[in-house]
């Protein structure tokens, strides 16, 4: 029988090809299976909300793909757990009243504490393509030159190309060679809540010493700090004192400097100072490298012809093409047996993301309809409350889902000006974060729009 942690990540990675990963995150973020009994599978999740949400919303999905990893599971129950911390210590499992580990599948407790770095990003297992040979350059150019020509180094490109690997990569090159750089690495996000957080205890000038101190600064998703005057008035003086110490930094963006909004001039000057690299899609050969050698490291139950499938079929996302071949792998792992092709197309099938077969006049009238509007309305250039959400969803779904360019969709929606496209995604991506009502919206958005298609 496949063991508990097995099953678990079997589902987790079937369940992340299918979910953005905004919603994976919240819906799957600290599950796990806590015991396995009798057919029964005890599912332990943080708190009532997702309880009930995976119930009501994935049960049928889980259930189904743990009964393709093992055919003795019968039934799920879900049950709220404490989060063990480190310091706990493990206590009896009794129904209701979990204590484990919860298994995030993203390698937290691997992270090192000294430089938020998770040392299974290395140059060594990072795929060179031609879809990012350029900025790996640049990568090398900044490990041999630190602080000089290229400051900052500046990678921009789409959700899960790979940016996080190649500049933790860097992070780490710098940590564990003969310099032995003091390096940190952190997201804009938790940069902006560390200053605010520093602001409000009257303690700003320790948040100044402590960012101060690195000899490296690696800052992932710059983008966030889209809007934040104060944050983007620390960042400049931060940036100029790694500048005029000759301290390296870099960046890492979901878009190009001059393409981040509600951006101060001075700040996004400093930007285009240094140098500016982008990672694009990769080609069919690259995404094939890219999952051999994943197949190879790991020593996976995949063949040949299921990795050419996979490559042919997933063209966007690196994230997803490892996730693909995760799911073969646990089903290999489980049957004991490589998959035929076959079996891969049929498992695969419901799992892999649409790739624009949902055109924008589907996404209109679905959104139109769940928010009881006229479609008409949307093409509008009104400001009432009631029609700029759902436009603003509209315009976050054919990007987030469908990689629909900016000004297509702006062009499409009533001949709107881009800029207007990338407030209303980043927008509704930040607030489906921290308003689960509007998380719940989307997801019943999608699942209409995907079983209409």
């Amino acid at each position: 029988m496949i063991d508990t942690n097995q099953l678990w990540d079997g589902v987790l990675a079937e369940m992340e090809l299918s979910l953005s990963k905004a919603n994976f995150s919240t819906w799957f973020r600290n599950t796990s299976i806590a015991k396995q009994e009798e057919g029964a599978v005890f599912v332990s999740v943080p708190n009532t909300f997702v309880r009930d949400w995976l119930i009501n919303k994935y049960h049928k999905n889980i259930l189904h793909i743990l009964r393709n990893l093992d055919e003795g599971i019968r039934s799920i129950e879900y049950i709220i757990s404490k989060i063990e911390t480190r310091e706990d210590k493990p206590k009896d499992l009794s129904f209701g009243k979990q204590v484990m580990t919860a298994n995030l599948g993203l390698n937290e407790l691997y992270i090192n504490k000294e430089s938020n770095l998770n040392p299974k990003y290395t140059l060594d297992s990072f795929v060179v393509g031609s879809f990012n040979e350029v900025a790996y350059a640049a990568a090398l150019a900044v490990i041999k030159e630190p602080g000089t020509k290229y400051n900052p180094l500046f990678i921009y490109g789409g959700t899960g190309l790979g940016k996080t690997h190649l500049i933790q990569s860097v992070g780490n090159h710098f940590r564990n060679n003969t310099t032995k750089k003091n390096v940190f690495y952190i997201t804009s996000e938790t940069f902006a809540s560390d200053l605010i957080n520093s602001i409000i205890n009257k303690k700003a000038n320790l948040f100044k010493e402590k960012y101060r101190k690195y000899d490296v600064l690696v800052i992932d998703d710059i983008q966030f700090v889209s809007g934040k005057i104060k944050v983007q008035e620390e960042l400049f003086h931060l940036f100029n004192s790694y500048y005029e110490t000759g301290k390296q930094i870099i960046f890492s963006s979901d878009k190009s400097p001059k393409h981040i909004s509600n951006l101060e001039e001075r700040l996004r000057s400093r930007f285009e100072g240094g140098m500016i690299v982008d990672i694009s899609k990769p080609d069919y050969e690259s995404r094939l490298s890219i999952i051999k050698t994943k197949v190879k490291n790991n020593n996976y139950l995949v063949t040949d012809d299921v990795l050419e499938y996979i490559a042919s079929i997933v063209q966007d996302s690196i994230r997803e093409l490892e996730g693909a071949v995760n799911t073969i792998h646990c089903q290999a792992q489980a049957k004991n047996r490589h998959l035929n092709l076959q079996e891969v197309k049929s498992l695969l099938k419901n799992s892999i993301k649409p790739q624009k077969s949902v055109s924008i006049k589907d996404v209109m009238k679905i959104v139109s309809d769940f928010y009881s509007i006229e479609e008409k309305i949307l093409y509008e250039k009104t400001r009432r409350k009631e029609v700029v959400k759902p436009r603003q969803i509209v315009m976050y779904l054919l990007r987030e889902d469908f990689d629909t360019s900016y000004p297509y969709i702006g062009q499409k929606l009533g001949g709107r000006d881009h800029t207007t496209v990338m407030h209303a995604y980043e927008k509704i991506k930040r607030d489906i974060l921290v308003d689960q009502l509007l998380a719940q919206e989307i997801e019943q958005i999608r699942g209409l729009l995907y079983n209409s298609v």
